[in-house]
């Protein structure tokens, strides 16, 4: 599988001090790894988790955040991912069910257009499952695979 990681799981796999569900994740994290899975860093949820950590000033979560990216795990937005989050936005506004206000940067649609756009082959992983981990797939799931991070084995 290759999964993409949502800003909750994110901040519970960055965060320094975290309490138990964030260790729990952290594990998560690295058995996904040990299995053979791929766990991607999206460049929105990048940008999404790492201005309010800024914001809070908490860095050593920028640290953690960085070495994650440095990984070789992250994601950027394509041309083509914009084209199908914006198909998305629409979609979601003409069916009355927006997923953020009609002026925010919405990350969620962005998020789920970078799964359904994504190739795995582009990984090594050729025909294997695109999913998102997330600790809440209302949103996502209209536009793509979303699951609760500790649902994905």
């Amino acid at each position: 599988m290759i999964i993409l990681l949502d800003s909750g799981p994110l901040g519970l796999i960055t965060h320094p001090k975290g309490g138990a569900e964030a260790q729990q994740c952290q594990e998560w994290a690295l058995a996904l790894r040990k299995n053979g899975h791929t766990a991607l860093l999206p460049e929105i949820i990048d940008y999404e988790h790492r201005r309010e950590l800024i914001l809070a000033n908490l860095t050593n979560a920028i640290q953690r955040l960085d070495t994650l990216k440095e990984s070789g795990a992250y994601l950027p937005v394509t041309e083509k991912a914009y084209l199908k989050a914006a198909e998305f936005w629409a979609i979601a506004r003409r069916q009355g069910l927006p997923t953020a206000d009609r002026f925010a940067l919405d990350a969620d649609v962005i998020l789920a257009a970078q799964a359904s756009t994504l190739d795995p082959a582009e990984w090594d992983r050729s025909g294997q499952q695109v999913i998102i981990a997330t600790t809440n797939v209302g949103h996502l799931t209209r536009f793509t695979e979303a699951r609760l991070w500790r649902d994905i084995q």
